[in-house]
């Protein structure tokens, strides 16, 4: 016997669950041949594992790779956190089907709803498809780090199937037809499942609805029965905004108990808790449960922290759109901080931005709000707790603004301040990852990339709960981000370390994991801007039985493969 790969001495935690063990693992044409502490054979390549943790590569089941898969192969940032699999296309938003002539309809659902600079998608893409089976045939053919599936997404297709109109009116039945040949045609080809938003959240650039909120539950739920019929394919849903109100709130969550035990088809949503109204998330838990014990199948997404807008004179500040701000942030760095090292030019910028706020468009989604101090954060580390402005102000006895001013040029202007909009409770927090129904995951990678950094939420796991706060077990932490996500996703070859499975693996060292600062970077298409995170104590990623990371540093190689749904699996296998 011969290896490709030999991993010895290390401490393998399976993604089962169980306790750690000692084994060492040989791997052959990108698979697990055997997993025995005797195993020595000779291997084109031995990495040795002693002190470290070998594990399944992570899987992240929500993230809007779509457009980024086109420019970076590696697939940045999720790469540098152990991600090996990603499933992309959620909340509606994929790429396909669509047009090369008509790409600004797809592009304008993508703009504002998920921070998509449309110039570094002009410049990124290339546009070689109309169908989304071709847009899938596509994603094969470019070089890949890491593993991807797509979900088709409900305003592409609405858009395919209707044009201008799909932003605005109801679809024909001629136009329905269109849609639901096009999604069947999808899932046989091996679209993972079929996703959308109802969500006021999602916007176009002029405030408009993107276009699968302008579709009525009907539209939703023969789509959705599509899937049913050809027994294949997950439905996500960015959910409907029914507020604090109970009923509403029952009726919604109704219709989605009824869709899902009537079609038969997995039905999967995200969920975060929020201090305004702490009510909201513990009944949609509670109709997971209910779900279940009729027989159907519903899982939540659920984050490991709090979701961060984060702010930077880097970036942007929520003080922008003043007058006197707008035209210090239109020059260099440099001479913003030297007109902020003016006393009297900076209590202007002080009172201008403790007065009336002149944006009259209303923030949606990641967006940057008018901040509370008490809930602004400075980021002088990244894993926390980090006092809030408020707290610092009063310290140097200054103006909040002012303050933020000092720390900023204290730090050369590159000083984030974060700003929590979900998830503040972290023991909310804790309650939903450990829930039977949830899946942590829901990173956005590839998604409001000037605005949030989620990549890494699966090093946070490791390095907060794990190591730091010792309220999961790693073995535990494992299961969450490997196991759990695969089997929710139907990936049957991953997620575990076991003969014959995917050799999907990270080798990691347990004391040392840890996501590190996020920067700014204009290194996207067309010059444009995104925040950048990479993580401390990952040796080796490998995916489909080749090194792709050593110690944060990319190999070369492109191992990863495109994972289509079962329909096309079995068509093909």
């Amino acid at each position: 016997m011969s290896y490709d790969i030999l991993i010895k001495n290390g401490t393998v935690i399976d993604g089962s669950g169980t306790n750690r063990y000692q084994a060492n693992i040989g791997i052959v044409d990108g698979k697990i041949k055997t997993m025995d502490a005797e195993a020595n054979a000779k291997a084109k390549e031995t990495i040795d594992a002693k002190g470290l943790i070998v594990s399944p590569g992570f899987i992240d089941g929500h993230t809007h790779m779509d457009a980024q898969i086109s420019w970076d192969p590696l697939g940045t940032c999720s790469v540098w956190h152990g991600i090996t699999t990603v499933v992309m296309g959620n909340c509606g938003f994929s790429l396909a089907p669509c047009a090369p002539e008509d790409k600004l309809l797809v592009m304008r659902n993508l703009e504002r709803a998920e921070d998509i600079s449309p110039a570094a998608m002009d410049a990124g893409i290339d546009w070689t498809w109309t169908t989304f089976p071709e847009y899938l045939e596509s994603v094969e053919r470019l070089p890949k780090g890491i593993n991807y599936s797509a979900y088709i997404g409900h305003s592409a297709l609405r858009t395919y199937a209707m044009g201008e109109r799909a932003f605005s009116e109801k679809a024909s039945s001629e136009e329905m037809q269109t849609m639901k040949e096009e999604l069947a045609d999808s899932i046989r080809a091996g679209a993972i499942g079929f996703s959308t938003s109802r969500t006021r959240n999602h916007q176009q650039p002029d405030g408009g609805p993107v276009a699968s909120r302008v579709a009525d539950w009907n539209e939703v739920k023969e789509l959705v029965g599509v899937m049913g019929d050809l027994g294949a394919g997950i439905f996500e849903i960015a959910s409907e905004d029914v507020g604090r109100n109970p009923e509403a709130q029952k009726e919604y969550q109704g219709r989605l108990k009824d869709l899902a035990l009537g079609t038969g088809v997995p039905i999967t949503y995200g969920m975060f808790s929020s201090i305004r109204a702490p009510e909201i998330w513990p009944p949609y838990f509670d109709l997971l449960n209910e779900v279940a014990e009729a027989g159907g199948k519903m899982f939540t997404q659920v984050h490991s922290r709090p979701i961060n807008v984060l702010m930077s004179f880097e970036t942007r500040m929520p003080f922008d759109d003043f007058p006197v701000w707008k035209e210090m942030r239109s020059k260099p760095l440099a001479k913003q901080a030297e007109m902020m090292r003016d006393p009297v030019f900076r209590a202007h910028l002080v009172e201008a931005a403790n007065g009336d706020d002149p944006n009259t468009t209303k923030a949606v989604g990641a967006e940057l709000r008018r901040p509370n101090y008490k809930w602004l954060m400075v980021m002088d580390t990244v894993q926390g707790p980090n006092k809030s402005v408020a707290e610092w102000a009063e310290e140097r006895g200054l103006d909040p603004v002012d303050l933020m001013i000092e720390l900023a040029l204290e730090n050369d202007l590159k000083l984030f301040f974060r700003q929590p909009g979900f998830n503040e409770n972290q023991e909310h927090v804790l309650e939903m990852m450990k829930h039977p129904h949830s899946v942590v995951t829901f990173s956005d990678s590839g998604a409001h990339v000037s605005q949030i950094m989620d990549s890494s939420l699966q090093t946070h796991v490791l390095a907060h709960w794990v190591r730091e706060e010792g309220a999961i077990t790693l073995e535990e932490a494992v299961q969450m981000l490997t196991q759990q996500p695969a089997e929710a996703w139907g990936f049957e070859d991953r997620g575990l370390l076991k003969e014959g499975l995917a050799a999907d693996i990270i080798i990691f060292d347990a004391d040392k994991v840890t996501p590190l600062m996020p920067v700014a970077k204009n290194d996207l298409p067309a010059g444009a801007q995104r925040l950048v995170q990479k993580a401390a104590g990952i040796n080796f990623s490998i995916v489909n039985g080749e090194v792709l990371m050593r110690d944060g540093e990319h190999t070369g190689t492109y191992p990863g493969k495109l994972l289509r749904g079962p329909l096309a699996e079995a068509a093909t296998g």
